[in-house]
């Protein structure tokens, strides 16, 4: 795109988002943008530190947000706007927050090419829809959503976690920034 450079200060590329777009374009450049910021903040560290958390008494980690963030595309772009029969890729009955519950087992590796495979299915999903077609899923209380709701939420989730992996970056190694 004329005028877009791509920020390069790891091996993770981040596409600054046009100030000059339209208004789909912009809302994929977002989500994009914040999508490549939490993969910057697990850079350079092995599982170990990717699970420390935060403080306690949260057990919210690194590598439980890249495994969250991947329950949320799933969650969004499969059985909300698809209407897809989706399973839940770490959430379980015994423990509904099982992808911010991380073990020792658990690998960045993994839960990075998970979250990878569900943001190359959404982009998939979504290339299909207009902005105001009606996701074909509803949520528990009949409330519906247009693909143009699901950008703009899913643009906030990552915005806050990120805000959330700013801090337990610098928790762990005193990065911050990028």
């Amino acid at each position: 795109m004329p005028g877009m450079t791509t920020e390069q200060t790891g091996t993770v590329p981040r596409v600054p988002p046009s100030t000059t777009s339209g208004e789909r374009e912009a809302l994929e450049q977002w989500l994009d943008f914040h999508r490549a910021t939490l993969a910057r903040k697990c850079e350079g560290l092995d599982d170990a530190r990717l699970r420390t958390p935060s403080a306690p008494p949260s057990d919210l980690n690194l590598l439980g947000l890249v495994r969250h963030m991947a329950e949320v595309e799933r969650g969004w772009f499969r059985r909300t706007l698809a209407g897809e029969e989706a399973v839940w890729i770490y959430s379980t009955e015994e423990d509904h927050d099982r992808d911010i519950h991380t073990e020792e087992g658990d690998t960045y590796e993994e839960a990075y090419a998970t979250w990878q495979a569900e943001i190359a299915h959404a982009r998939t999903l979504a290339a299909a829809h207009g902005l105001d077609d009606r996701a074909v899923g509803r949520r528990r209380n009949g409330e519906e959503f247009n693909l143009r709701w699901i950008y703009l939420h899913m643009i906030e989730e990552y915005a806050r976690h990120n805000g959330h992996a700013d801090l337990l970056r610098e928790r762990i190694d005193g990065a911050t920034g990028n």
